[in-house]
């Protein structure tokens, strides 16, 4: 039975969070971070689902092992949606997380309506192409400024109402309860034991030649 399973991610945040929530289960997880040099996959979708499972089925293929991919960002009603898919890149392709925040901040300025959501698609892929997908979303309000220190993206300037904080201020353990991104991977840990058998069916045999002279 295939035990490894890679994180399509270098984010040390997202990094933390999906190990958390795996915790416990017979799985080996990796990270980009342990193959070194790999093709980027051009996030170039329009939904967060085409990144994710462009992300994941990609990976898959250039590692030979299944891999979980999430794409996930900000939609913000008074900016029509925005930032949305261009979330992790909104203040430019190098952007840091505070520029980001600064750049939303400055887009809000005046905005009565500060409703926004976090959106998280989850793909898992094996190199033939097949995949699983599960979403979640997390309702919630821009603040006027940053708040907390936890967490990372947009964390400090998204107010979740039923606890009055923002994700910055709460514990990974709130967070991971609560969040987008928590939500989804709660519905992962639900029926892992049915994803490791889906993924040893679906993964190709990779069949071993003796040589000979």
């Amino acid at each position: 039975m295939n035990n490894k399973i890679v994180i399509a991610t270098r984010n040390k945040g997202k990094i933390n969070e999906i190990q958390d929530l795996l915790k416990g289960f017979p799985v080996e997880i990796k990270n980009l971070d342990d193959f070194g040099t790999i093709p980027v996959v051009e996030e170039d979708g329009d939904t967060f689902d085409d990144n994710a499972y462009k992300k994941s089925s990609f990976t898959s293929k250039i590692l030979g092992l299944p891999v979980l991919a999430d794409d996930s960002g900000l939609i913000v009603d008074a900016l029509g949606g925005l930032p949305g898919v261009y979330s992790a890149r909104y203040a430019g392709e190098n952007a840091t997380d505070k520029e980001n925040c600064a750049k939303l901040l400055k887009k809000m300025e005046g905005k009565k309506n500060r409703k926004a959501a976090f959106e998280c698609v989850i793909s898992i892929a094996v190199p033939t192409g097949a995949a699983l997908t599960y979403e979640e979303r997390c309702e919630g309000l821009i603040t006027d400024k940053p708040a907390g220190s936890n967490g990372f993206g947009y964390d400090p300037v998204f107010m979740f109402p039923p606890l009055n904080k923002t994700f910055a201020q709460l514990t990974k353990e709130e967070k991971n309860r609560v969040s987008h991104r928590g939500k989804a991977m709660m519905q992962v840990q639900e029926e892992f034991d049915k994803v490791l058998i889906w993924i040893n069916q679906h993964m190709p045999v990779f069949k071993q030649f003796s040589c000979s002279d």
